[in-house]
């Protein structure tokens, strides 16, 4: 999908054998920014499922939170199941910064557009926890963004040696097919997730 502040696409494959995928993503536009976020409840199938799904039907309506509490909201509303991992990235377009707060295992990767910037792919913090069971004190990180940067999220499902073909600077959409097909471990659910930021505040 393509708007005039950024493009986007996303690759998933559900476990073998599951009818129901227990990763979910959030791409959700706000005025003068958006959310974007992996969820990836732990286990695999239709309760897996049912747990991202509240993680995502929490996040969806408060997209313009601190992600601070954003992340704690999530917490509280599935804390009586068996919890998820998730990272999320809120872009603000008029500042030009990316604010990262990741708990567990959900991988992510800016990719810068310049070459003369250093480093070009960087690997951002997750910390420790689940979320609905036990939450980190959650410390967002703000980064600056240019046009052009990429946010790559990955589940665990995906390995994560899909870096040592980056900087790959193909259609979002494209690249987490790229990126699914050929580093994906088919022993889980696993989900790609490509954000590319555009320049304009659309």
């Amino acid at each position: 999908m393509t708007t005039a502040a950024f493009e986007w696409g996303v690759a998933q494959l559900t476990l073998p054998g599951e009818h129901e995928c227990g990763d979910k993503y959030v791409v959700e536009p706000f005025e003068g920014g958006a959310l974007v976020a992996v969820v990836d409840a732990l286990g695999h199938g239709r309760e897996a499922a049912r747990v991202a799904d509240a993680a995502v039907a929490t996040l969806v309506p408060n997209a313009k939170e601190n992600l601070d509490v954003l992340m704690q909201r999530c917490h509280s509303s599935i804390r009586e199941t068996r919890g998820a991992t998730m990272s999320l990235a809120s872009f603000d377009w008029r500042q030009r910064t990316m604010t990262w707060l990741g708990v567990g295992n959900v991988v992510g990767v800016l990719m810068r557009n310049f070459q003369k910037t250093s480093p070009r792919i960087e690997s951002l913090l997750v910390r420790a926890g689940v979320v609905g069971y036990q939450l980190p004190d959650p410390h967002p990180l703000v980064m600056p963004i240019e046009p052009g940067d990429t946010l790559i999220l990955a589940t665990d499902g995906v390995r994560d040696l899909f870096t040592e073909i980056l900087p790959a600077v193909i259609e979002p959409q494209r690249l987490a097919n790229r990126i699914l097909t050929t580093y994906a471990k088919h022993r889980d659910d696993a989900t790609v997730l490509v954000f590319r930021c555009n320049g304009s505040e659309g």
